[in-house]
């Protein structure tokens, strides 16, 4: 079984990232919410592996050493690299949760970039300083559940005039928005075509790339949005036959996005 990943905070968790600092062989002082979650509730012993992670690409493999105490040694240390080609989800505000279980299963999915969208139909609103720590921690533990050492950057909550420009960027930096929509007549096999040739200028040139997923409310994205979305530069499409809830169409193309990018080799 792949052992438990574990977050953790440089800042606030006094554990150095530094490799000159941390090395095999060192004794590591666990943080007290990783001890309380590896010893009480996953009940790891002496001896058992596990990895910590600062959600940027650093990867401690690790063996506790003493549970009681919270000491764990250091066996190895690696840095993985951020993809040359991001996935970003512009998740527009759904109630009942739904905008929480569609980040939480980006995450698992690989997303890595997560904005969250007040759109015109969006019931639910964005409190500053409550929902960012809420979706903060859905993406913590999805991360950790996941066994992932980059945490999806959480962005600042936009309105639609932001997510125009968002588009208008990206058509200039040669990314790609692409927005799902019902009565859009384009379909996924047309947005894979356009993938595949942002794929070969990123080959070409090495520059990262951005690939943005829109994905709006229950009430679906006005036609004053989608509007505004496509004059900016925006793709719009149909994802298959079926309409999906506000949790459920991200992660689906994200899904197909990250097949297409071969990151399920």
């Amino acid at each position: 079984m792949t052992d438990a990943v574990f977050l953790f905070d440089p800042q606030v968790d006094n554990v150095p990232v530094n490799s000159d600092e941390l090395h095999a062989g060192w004794k590591l002082t666990l943080p007290a919410h990783v001890r309380r979650h590896a010893v009480q509730a996953m009940r790891l012993k002496a001896g058992d592996s596990l990895q910590l992670s600062d959600g940027h690409g650093l990867r401690i493999q690790a063996v506790m050493s003493d549970p009681e105490e919270g000491l764990a040694e250091v066996v190895e240390v690696g840095r993985e690299p951020e993809p040359l080609t991001r996935l970003s989800l512009i998740q527009a505000l759904a109630k009942t949760g739904h905008d929480e279980q569609a980040i939480d299963m980006a995450t698992q999915i690989g997303v890595d970039q997560v904005v969250p969208w007040q759109a015109d139909r969006s019931i639910a609103k964005w409190k500053a300083g409550r929902t960012d720590r809420k979706w903060g921690s859905v993406l913590d533990a999805a991360t950790e559940q996941s066994r992932r050492v980059f945490r999806p950057r959480l962005e600042p909550c936009v309105s639609s005039k932001e997510v125009t420009a968002i588009c208008r960027r990206a058509c200039v930096h040669g990314d790609l928005v692409i927005v799902l929509h019902q009565d859009a007549t384009d379909t996924w096999s047309g947005v894979e075509c356009k993938v595949s040739q942002l794929m070969e200028r990123t080959l070409e040139d090495g520059r990262p790339r951005t690939i943005s997923v829109v994905v709006g409310p229950e009430g679906g994205i006005s036609e004053a949005e989608i509007s505004e979305f496509t004059k900016a530069g925006a793709l719009t499409c149909v994802l298959g036959h079926t309409i999906m809830r506000a949790a459920t169409a991200g992660p689906v193309a994200l899904s197909l996005l990250s097949r297409v990018l071969g990151r399920y080799e």
